[in-house]
């Protein structure tokens, strides 16, 4: 895992309305103080921290070793294990709430981790997922034939790019009860978003004349780009 990857994370959780949908996801965990709860993909450990300041027994589980250690220093003394989100270190009925943000869609099959939270969660246990659809990014631009083409090849180098979409269907595949699903979008107008738009632009060889009039509305106030986010809610039966 890449310092560049831990930078674009703290990035991204620093955009306006982050730490608003991040907060939103706690509501939607439902979890009493002192209730055990799992954040999936918990990367540099803040989703950890902030659950751990409402009172919650928070647990970070990551893949990436680099991931964890950082977290560690970040947050020491939290409970930060490294492990697949297909083979959770948990007893079954374990906890009380699993939340996993912008991690479905790394997945090549978003099943298989539900059945596992399943297994994990004790009954009437509250699951959250929350994620963007890869595929809907909306961008205003002088070139949109190329947008369209630059947004979907992007999508179509992330395992399940439309997991977000599908959240509602693959939680009632699994079993769980009472799914509800909110939209979200986040709105871009400065340079704050341009470090994607400059991803987007990198697949394509002849994008050097779309990146520039991205850079270009930056610098005169007419940039937009709009990211749909998904959240997802559920009961364990």
């Amino acid at each position: 895992m890449s310092t560049e990857l831990i930078a674009a994370l703290d990035t991204a959780d620093a955009v306006p309305g982050a730490e608003q949908l991040r907060a939103r996801t706690y509501d939607l965990l439902q979890a009493a103080p002192g209730a055990l709860v799992a954040d999936i993909g918990c990367g540099t450990g803040r989703a950890v921290a902030e659950l751990t300041a409402r009172g919650v027994r928070a647990t970070g589980i990551d893949p990436d070793e680099q991931m964890i250690a950082t977290a560690r220093t970040r947050a020491p003394g939290a409970d930060l294990r490294v492990a697949d989100a297909r083979a959770l270190p948990f007893r079954d009925a374990e906890l009380a709430g699993y939340r996993a943000d912008k991690v479905l869609h790394n997945l090549p099959d978003p099943g298989l981790p539900l059945t596992e939270a399943r297994r994990v969660l004790a009954p009437g246990g509250r699951i959250v997922l929350c994620g963007q659809d890869w595929d809907a990014l909306v961008i205003d631009s002088s070139f949109p034939d190329l947008t369209r083409t630059l947004v979907h090849a992007r999508a179509d180098r992330i395992p399940s790019p439309h997991s977000a979409r599908q959240y509602r269907n693959l939680l009632l595949d699994v079993g769980f009860h009472d799914v509800a699903v909110e939209a979200r979008t986040a709105l871009f107008t400065d340079a704050t978003i341009l470090p994607m738009l400059t991803g987007l632009a990198a697949a394509h060889q002849q994008a050097d004349e779309w990146l520039t009039d991205q850079q270009e509305r930056a610098r005169t106030n007419r940039l937009f780009a709009a990211v749909p986010f998904f959240l997802a809610s559920a009961t364990s039966p």
